[in-house]
């Protein structure tokens, strides 16, 4: 019989008040991996009731701000100390490359460590008032139960992005994982209590988005939503919680460009496009997917990507000769392969790929894909295709491809390949995006912030300034005299 996962409410394992559960599926094979709670408005409410009374609970809410941070540190730690076993557990759920997956638990404890050192450093300040009588200063306090949805390409680490923030100002979560891959936060929850966090400061509720989800954002006792999943549902959850005034961190899609100047090593950049569209399956919403290069550099460029395209080794995520894995499920793959035939009959050519595959073990994978003869008003172009697919296209002078790059619904991040340090701030100065990455691609840090432009999000996660999110602003005016309080109806010279 297939393992059982239930919610993780209150601290411990809570089965759904339907009874109903639905299966987990390795994306390389199809195979049954586990059967997930089927969450329900019941089941959300009882997540928030029981968030709501750990934020209410002295043990949590009067903590000092250094604890926190101990618990923080410990969480950082356990996460560490069970690596293999979440990098692992996540390839098997989503398909991604364990290699990558042990990259990123490497990485994952340092979100944490940062901000468990961030914990007793927010502060406010003191404002000089007109009257010395009086006293005006500010402080930052935790917001209450927020409700995180998060997506299935890196479901630890966009997780961390959120959860880390939140507890390091005293909030309480409940967390709504993506159906295909819930394995690994409900462990995240367990190990939140090994470290030693109260009940009920963390939950998680699996289910499906119309279900969960949606109960999740409608829920009255959130004090605000982050989400990290596509334009159009963070659109409808924008209107949800502007309609409640309550906030929302969005972190959206993405059309990123990787620019390459005819000054660049093309060596180097050929490999950052390919780190840029390729790696994860392209299932990133950083993903590199548009490609502009300037016409001395086009051919040679064009070569090397399609050359290193083809000899990607295409198969089981958990071999460690692999390099490109499944997507994460069926309905994917047959988005991207409808994507490439819509390119067809755009009149793109597909230069290399462009076919799924079953990678030998039956599994949802799709052949890496280089699209040429495009132009920047075509669908494939211009929509969000999530997979391994680059679309490749030439230009001329810098405020040609600046128009270009610029010329679309996302602002999420953008790549410049180029030896001039002149030309690389200009870029860095005119590209529309929150991230500009410069000879480098998919770089990032927990004390680096990152924020979408245009249709890409709204809000900022990682880095100092994402406590801004997770806190609001309260301003105190204390009057020191103790002179008699004036009548207000007595007219003063």
């Amino acid at each position: 019989m297939t393992e059982r996962r239930d919610h993780f409410i209150g601290g411990q394992y809570v089965p759904p008040t339907s009874g109903e559960y639905f299966v987990s599926t390795n994306p390389a094979n199809q195979e049954a991996l586990y059967e997930a709670a089927r969450g329900t408005a019941e089941d959300v409410d009882r997540a928030v009731r029981s968030a709501q009374q750990a934020f209410d609970n002295p043990l949590w809410r009067d903590l000092s701000q250094t604890k926190r941070g101990h618990l923080l540190r410990r969480l950082g730690d356990l996460i560490g100390e069970n690596a293999e076993e979440l990098a692992r557990m996540e390839t098997l759920d989503n398909g991604k490359l364990l290699r990558e997956m042990r990259g990123q638990m490497a990485t994952l404890p340092e979100y944490y460590r940062y901000y468990a050192g961030l914990a007793d450093k927010v502060e406010g300040r003191v404002i000089p008032t007109s009257d010395r009588r009086v006293l005006n200063y500010t402080m930052r306090e935790p917001l209450g139960v927020v409700g995180a949805i998060t997506p299935w390409n890196s479901p630890l680490t966009l997780t961390t992005s959120k959860l880390a923030p939140a507890l390091c100002v005293g909030n309480t979560m409940v967390i709504k994982p993506s159906e295909y891959t819930s394995a690994t936060v409900l462990r995240l929850a367990e190990l939140v209590m090994e470290a030693g966090f109260p009940e009920g400061v963390v939950n998680a509720v699996t289910g499906f988005g119309p279900e969960a989800g949606q109960a999740l954002v409608d829920h009255p006792g959130l004090a605000k939503i982050s989400f990290t999943g596509s334009t159009a549902t963070g659109s409808r959850i924008a209107s949800t919680t502007a309609g409640r005034f309550i906030g929302s961190t969005l972190e959206l899609g993405g059309k990123s460009p990787n620019i390459v100047f005819d000054d660049a090593d093309v060596a180097n950049a050929a490999m950052g496009v390919v780190a840029g569209i390729f790696a994860a399956a392209g299932q990133t919403c950083i993903a590199g997917s548009r490609v502009f290069a300037q016409r001395g550099v086009y051919d040679e460029l064009l070569e090397r990507v399609s050359n290193r395209a083809q000899s990607i080794v295409v198969g089981d995520p958990l071999a460690e000769d692999t390099e490109l894995g499944p997507l994460a499920f069926g309905d994917q793959r047959d988005k991207v392969a409808g994507y490439v035939d819509l390119g067809r009959s755009e009149g793109a050519r597909v230069l290399t790929g462009g076919e799924a595959t079953d990678g030998g073990l039956g599994g949802f994978f799709y052949q890496p894909t280089v699209l040429v003869d495009v132009t920047n008003d075509m669908r494939v172009v211009r929509e969000e295709i999530f997979g391994p697919v680059a679309a490749v296209m030439p230009f001329d002078t810098e405020d040609e491809v600046v128009a270009l790059a610029n010329d679309t619904d996302y602002g999420l991040a953008a790549g410049v390949w180029t030896t001039g340090l002149a030309r690389a701030h200009r870029m860095a100065d005119r590209l529309d995006a929150g991230t500009i990455w410069v000879n480098t691609y998919r770089a990032m840090s927990p004390m680096s912030p990152r924020q979408g432009f245009k249709s890409s999000g709204v809000g900022v996660e990682h880095g100092q300034e994402t406590l801004n999110e997770y806190t609001r602003l309260k301003s105190v005016w204390i009057n020191t005299s103790e002179d008699p309080v004036a009548d207000p109806f007595v007219m003063r010279s």
